[in-house]
């Protein structure tokens, strides 16, 4: 099973939209668990050539760009990671919220629910199953679960409307956090998020009512690119110059967003960017139970998706 984060098509007509490609290979025995997994990353590295290369760019490795996938949590007992950085790309990249988690965590948390499918197993059980060694993952993961109503079935929609509930987990600065997305796709293609239910374990929340805040901003934010934030070059130049080419998601595209905070005694954590690294690959994995079809390029694409 392959994970390619760019079609042979795009790369052959020369459209470089991704600024990360992965491809993920894996093994699964007779009885649907997880033998082997091997994810290769080819991206530009935005420390290399910073103040901080010194520090973080070690043999080579910049580990910002293989955070959230070298440091895997699931029980997999064959694990290879391995990051390919291009030196003659002259566009110029850096931070982005959640830095490398942004595409490390879809890659990863959508490439395990195709395993769960093609394993006949339920996306949550199956993580559940390997996060054995990780209890604060599955913590939140059993949480957001639990007050999404997994398992349930979903309302039905309008006359040619497919509905779906996704999830994904993912740590960050320290911080775990755990998101079910529950998405409406037009028979357009068109893609609605409904509701986004996220579990927190950021340590000792100081400040609940901010971790909150955080959170939903974290899904907005993580929503636009997901759902428009694609950007262009033509001729060595940026096509989008403002809001008008390059839109953020609109007030009344923002989906009811329920944030659970895990109580805790630990060590107060990062809750500015956790929040961002799971909703695409929750509104993903939902998509695709409404759909059948796995999206492997960022932002969407409604063409995709049409009944």
């Amino acid at each position: 099973v392959k994970l390619v984060w760019m079609r042979e098509d795009d790369m052959k007509a020369g459209y470089y939209r991704p600024m990360f490609h992965h491809r993920i290979e894996a093994a699964l025995d007779d009885d649907g668990s997880i033998r082997a997994w091997r994810h290769r990353l080819v991206g530009q590295s935005i420390i290399t050539g910073s103040a901080f290369e010194s520090v973080m760019v070690k043999d080579g490795i910049d580990a910002v760009s293989v955070e959230g996938a070298a440091n895997l949590p699931y029980a997999i007992p064959n694990l290879q990671v391995e990051l390919h950085t291009p030196t003659d790309i002259k566009v110029p990249v850096l931070w982005w919220r959640s830095v490398g988690s942004t595409h490390t965590a879809y890659s990863t948390e959508t490439f395990l629910d195709r395993l769960a499918a093609e394993a006949g197993q339920d996306p949550v059980a199956m993580r559940l199953k390997l996060l054995g060694k990780h209890p604060r993952h599955a913590a939140v993961l059993k949480l957001a679960a639990d007050k999404a109503g997994w398992g349930t079935p979903l309302a039905a929609g309008k006359p040619g409307e497919r509905r779906g509930r996704g999830v994904a987990v993912h740590e960050s600065f320290h911080s775990f956090v755990a998101q079910v997305a529950e998405v409406t796709v037009a028979a357009d293609g068109s893609v609605k998020v409904d509701r986004i239910v996220s579990a927190v374990d950021c340590g000792l929340a100081i400040n609940p009512d901010n971790v909150r805040a955080q959170v939903e901003g974290s899904v907005g934010f993580a929503l636009s690119a997901a759902l428009h934030g694609e950007i262009t070059l033509k001729d060595g130049v940026v096509e989008q110059g403002n809001f008008g080419d390059y839109a953020p998601i609109r007030i009344n595209e923002m989906p009811k967003v329920e944030v659970h905070i895990v109580q805790s005694a630990e060590n107060p954590t990062g809750i500015g960017e956790p929040g961002v690294p799971p909703v695409a690959p929750a509104v993903a994995n939902a998509i695709a139970a409404a759909t059948g079809r796995w999206l492997t390029r960022l932002p969407f694409q409604a063409s995709q998706l049409k009944a």
